[in-house]
């Protein structure tokens, strides 16, 4: 389960832009990417997200640290996995760092 906290995690955020008809197959194609990068150290969630367009689809990835998130990066490239994805249409990948967070149990009583 994804944790969302300042706490130096390192979050893999990728929007795909798919093709026609392709939403289903690349969130198939993501999942079994999360079951290969599940295996490797410092790995910690993958959250995946379809837009009700069926336009677009989000991968979060959390890894505990930028030593896991190469782990993992370098584990789904010797496997394919990464260059898979170009199948399915474009991505925008990124690496974060979380800085804020708010949520109703965390805040304040007003």
């Amino acid at each position: 389960m994804p944790i969302i906290r300042v706490d130096g995690t390192v979050t893999q955020i990728n929007v795909f832009t798919v093709n026609p008809g392709q939403q289903q197959a690349l969130l198939d194609y993501l999942a079994a990417a999360a079951r290969v990068a599940a295996d490797v150290p410092g790995w910690m969630s993958a959250s995946l997200h379809r837009s009700l367009d069926g336009t677009k689809v989000v991968n979060y990835a959390q890894s505990e640290d930028m030593d896991a998130s190469r782990r993992v990066i370098d584990r789904l490239m010797a496997e394919g996995m990464i260059q898979g994805n170009k199948a399915f249409g474009q991505s925008k990948p990124g690496l974060y760092e979380v800085t804020f967070t708010l949520d109703r149990d965390s805040r304040p009583a007003q």
